[in-house]
């Protein structure tokens, strides 16, 4: 038997020079918070220039900024709940 699904969305926005992404990722929670994070890349010099690159790059910054923090937010809960310390996982 199926359980509920739930579904998130990461909204990601992008502002870009010709050496430099930054990136914000914001995802928006059942509990009503938010988490909003950012990455950036930074193009060296001899490098062409190719967004879509840069944009990875500070996208997946961003996102592994946000796993970190949803990871914290979590193991909160979780201690607050149990009243004990819980730790996160090794990758």
């Amino acid at each position: 038997m199926m359980e509920t699904v739930v579904g998130w969305h990461v909204e990601m926005e992008f502002e870009e020079d010709s050496q430099r992404t930054r990136a914000v990722a914001l995802v928006r929670l059942p509990d009503g918070s938010e988490v909003r994070t950012h990455g950036f890349a930074k193009r060296h010099p001899v490098d062409p220039n190719q967004p879509r690159v840069g944009e990875e790059v500070a996208a997946a910054r961003a996102l592994n900024e946000m796993a970190m923090r949803l990871l914290t937010k979590a193991h909160d809960e979780i201690d607050a709940e149990s009243g004990r310390t819980s730790r996160p996982l090794a990758w």
